[in-house]
């Protein structure tokens, strides 16, 4: 055997994550969170940008959307060469954009999906163009391994409100329903002493309440985009969906408590993605 053939057969292989989502100028949240993330999580990211955003920890001043074809261009060009073992998505914007995702997603037969329904900002500025909520519902909640909405977004999904814990129970089953494998319904937008989770297995029909203690800190910008790349991250690894929530809300948690000593910028500042490597 050569020499070249053999280091071939040592090399070592990444577990490669995509992101598929906006980018954050203001770093805190999208494509620049998530890649944080998969970085802090031991995976190799990579990005395909739906959206440009003037964004910081005040608001979203605005918004330039990629051209579908454009985003389908991106990625072809990574899934062709580096491969991939999951797929978050975040910001689609528009129902054009997440038509073409789903199609280049069913093209290169990508099975691990964790879906995170983005269409308001920390802020209150929208990310998703109203006419965009039911091609997402059709395209893509029914390929998703898990979706992960909070509560304003699963009240959007549903078309109805969704009160207290119980109303979170109910919701996941629906949400379910609309094809997808598992719904975690975040419970972060609750006025209570915890922020509580909700996750639904729909092939086990087995519901689990995941609570967690809720931090006093203004530093939660991009705590949604976190959580579904890490959830993302651990699916890649190989875990199931209930390991890779549980780790993934232990990590965002950790995440938020080290962030709160921060203060950077003038709004909702983000958390610490680095909390393992320094302080």
């Amino acid at each position: 055997m050569s020499a070249d053939k053999k280091n071939l057969k040592t090399h070592r292989n990444y577990t490669r994550v995509l992101s598929i989502a906006g980018s954050d100028s203001g770093g805190g949240a999208g494509i620049q969170a998530d890649l944080k993330t998969f970085a802090a999580l031991g995976c190799y990211g990579m990005s395909v940008v739906t959206a440009l955003t003037a964004q910081n920890t005040t608001g979203v001043t605005g918004i330039h959307a990629v051209p579908p074809a454009f985003a389908a261009q991106q990625m072809a060009a990574v899934i062709s060469d580096i491969g991939v073992d999951a797929v978050k998505i975040g910001m689609l914007y528009s129902a054009e954009l997440i038509e073409s995702v789903a199609d280049s997603l069913k093209e290169h037969d990508v099975n691990t999906i964790v879906l995170d329904p983005v269409m308001v900002a920390q802020s209150g500025d929208k990310l998703l163009q109203k006419e965009a909520i039911e091609a997402l519902k059709r395209c893509l909640v029914p390929m998703a391994t898990v979706i992960t909405p909070n509560l304003p977004e699963a009240e959007v999904l549903l078309g109805r409100e969704i009160d207290g814990l119980e109303g979170m129970r109910t919701a996941a089953k629906a949400l379910a329903g609309l094809g997808c494998r598992s719904v975690l319904v975040k419970g972060g937008h609750l006025e209570t002493p915890e922020s509580t989770d909700v996750l639904y297995i729909s092939g086990e029909d087995r519901i689990m309440v995941l609570p967690d203690r809720r931090v006093p800190t203004p530093n939660t910008h991009g705590t949604g985009c976190t959580l579904s790349s890490a959830i993302a991250a651990h699916l890649a690894k190989g875990l199931g969906i209930e390991p890779s929530v549980k780790q993934a809300k232990g990590y965002i948690a950790e995440a938020i408590r080290a962030g709160a000593a921060y203060r950077i910028g003038q709004g909702s500042g983000p958390v610490h993605h680095f909390y393992n490597f320094w302080e």
